[in-house]
């Protein structure tokens, strides 16, 4: 860890060393002009005032001098070339915040809006190769309109004339630090908020990833402050510096709850007070943009200190703790912590420096949460497979025990399938064949004395055909209920027709309709017991059976003219239907998913019988 920690130190010592414009300043064969002239004037001013001049040095912030000045400042600078036939290199290393330059009366540079809204080329400095044609052997004037406002650091930089290519070099450093580095960042900080955002996504659960890929996020929100050419898409720079000051405290406000939920804390008021100061502030920059832009200090300010306190505190905690990952981000933390101390003073103007380097440690914290997520994934997978062999044990276990009872409750379920066996025997050798013998007796016993061979021939054709229904509705896997229908039909009106009884059959709806096999055979067992009980007890002339297909339901209406349930009431149903037939039925009702009723009355007005039949089983 502390050899990583020396290397990292090493590295960016070397960065900021190359970085560095100040080595710039000692190539040889270059003047620095650090004197120059001054003079305000108003925004459109086309050339500067005759009057008013005062001698500055620059770098010169005219907010000191000039503290609620905003417009525009004309410096003049001027110096002594020796020889006038060779190009020279100019470069100006700092105008704030957009410019107008000409040389010695004629134009050479400038910004595409000097008036409000400001272009933005505060960040990078501004190179010419100046051509003999416009240079004069002895003093030569350069004057440059600056256009800014006193709350946003309006300034004009330090220049530099000599030869073009030490010059060129020196702008390609500074435009490498202070431009190009930016993008870099923006690049590689939004392709690590995706990644980890994306990772969020996949596990919600871990919101830190969540909050980590939001504050990186607003980071490169703020960064595009050092990329863009203009306040667009606000109309003023007021709205633009409003905006990138409340990303700024958004941005820290979701790396502190980042850290909290990194370091495994968890605070639901301390993280909703931050919420809201930050909501707050994101909408007063919208909506007092002239307010909150020039005043962007009086928060911006605690925000910065506030994150200095909070990352310092996450160092110390991470320090304590004996967690690598804790270490290693308060190291990526560490690094980027230091070189923000540089880029502090130069926003709060403490010393003459105009490049900000924290687009340098980047890649430091691209390492870091690499290293962190690898290290998370790691742990996790450790954790994956000791759960694994722990799970395989216990499913080892529970195999055995589970083997165990399911021979248990397949020996149970094997005397419990013999049982209901024996009991549909039971039942269907009572609604069979008990009809069909009772039917017999009763015919045997109103027959002459002498039976004929042929009467006893169809009465075991009649017992045949009852099995033949049994076997018929359970051998065939699919079978129409019409078919099927019509042997019972047959048989039951031979059986009414003994008794006097006169049978009208009405079927409806039933062509290709079919049940099922078990289905088919509770539904004519209970069509059968019915009859049976019409048979055998209800003194009947008439009976009328109904079966219908409606839509997607079955109906069945069986209704008599007999004596009726005598001494019942009519929703128990207990008098000529009483006994096993009674229970049987209501147990075929129950298993088709049926709805029976049974009514009658003391009056010799009849018995009813209907059930309704949903087709679905």
């Amino acid at each position: 860890m502390r050899r990583t920690a020396r290397g990292l130190a090493l590295l960016w010592l070397l960065l900021l060393l190359v970085a560095c414009p100040a080595l710039a300043q000692l190539a040889q064969g270059v003047i620095r002009l650090d004197r120059a002239e001054a003079v305000r004037s108003d925004w459109s001013a086309q050339a500067p005032p005759r009057q008013g001049w005062v001698r500055v040095g620059l770098r010169d912030l005219w907010e000191k001098r000039w503290p609620a000045h905003d417009g525009v400042v004309w410096y003049r600078v001027r110096w002594q070339q020796a020889d006038a036939s060779q190009p020279v290199g100019l470069l100006l290393d700092y105008t704030c915040l957009a410019a107008a330059v000409s040389l010695n009366g004629q134009p050479i540079d400038r910004d595409a809006s000097l008036v409000e809204p400001l272009s933005r080329k505060w960040h990078v400095p501004r190179y010419y190769t100046v051509p003999p044609a416009l240079l004069r052997e002895g003093q030569n004037e350069l004057l440059v309109r600056v256009s800014g406002l006193a709350a946003y650091q309006p300034a004009f930089g330090t220049v530099s004339v000599g030869d073009p290519i030490v010059l060129r070099g020196q702008y390609e450093q500074e435009r490498f630090a202070r431009r190009d580095m930016q993008i870099l960042d923006v690049a590689v900080g939004l392709v690590l908020a995706a990644m980890i955002g994306i990772f969020w996504l996949l596990r919600p659960q871990d919101t830190l990833y969540g909050w980590y890929a939001l504050s990186a996020l607003f980071g490169r929100l703020y960064d595009w402050n050092f990329i863009a050419g203009s306040p667009w898409p606000f109309r003023t720079t007021d709205g633009w510096q409003a905006f990138i000051a409340a990303v700024f405290v958004a941005s820290a406000a979701t790396h502190t709850i980042f850290l909290l939920r990194f370091s495994e804390r968890h605070w639901p008021r301390f993280e909703r007070l931050l919420l809201v100061v930050t909501a707050a502030i994101l909408l007063l920059a919208f909506l007092l943009p002239q307010v909150m832009g020039p005043l962007r200090n009086l928060y911006v300010t605690p925000a910065i200190l506030f994150l200095y306190v909070v990352s310092v505190v996450f160092v110390i905690f991470a320090l304590r703790s004996d967690r690598r990952d804790y270490k290693v981000l308060a190291a990526c933390i560490s690094v980027p912590l230091l070189v923000s101390l540089h880029d502090l003073g130069v926003y709060m103007g403490w010393y003459g420096g105009v490049s900000y380097l924290g687009a340098f440690t980047s890649p430091v914290m691209l390492l870091g949460m690499g290293f962190v997520l690898a290290y998370r994934f790691a742990q996790t997978m450790k954790r994956v497979e000791g759960f694994n062999a722990e799970l395989h044990r216990e499913v080892q276990t529970a195999t055995a025990t589970l083997a165990d009872t399911l021979n248990q409750q397949h020996a149970l379920a094997l005397a419990h399938s013999r049982a209901g066996e024996r009991l549909q025997l039971v039942r269907d050798l009572h609604d069979g064949f008990g009809g069909t013998l009772v039917g017999a007796i009763t015919r045997l016993q109103h027959a002459p004395h002498e039976t004929s061979r042929d009467e006893v021939v169809d009465l075991l054709k009649d017992m045949r055909d009852d099995l033949r229904l049994v076997i018929d509705t359970t051998a065939q896997e699919q079978a129409d209920l019409a078919a099927l229908i019509a042997p019972l039909r047959h048989r039951a009106s031979r059986l009414l027709e003994a008794a006097d009884i006169d049978a009208h059959w009405r079927v409806e709806g039933l062509e290709g309709l079919q049940l099922g096999p078990g289905r088919s055979l509770d539904l004519l067992r209970l069509l059968q017991e019915a009859l049976t009980n019409v048979f055998k007890h209800s003194r009947a002339a008439r009976v009328d059976v109904h079966l219908r297909r409606t839509g997607d339901r079955l109906k069945l209406r069986v209704h008599d003219d007999g004596i009726g349930l005598s001494g019942t009431a009519p929703a128990t149903g207990k008098a000529h239907v009483a006994g096993a037939g009674m229970a049987s039925m209501r147990h075929r009702a129950q298993r088709l998913g049926a709805e029976l009723r049974i009514a009658g009355a003391s009056d010799g007005n009849g018995t009813t019988l209907e059930l309704d039949l949903p087709l679905a089983a």
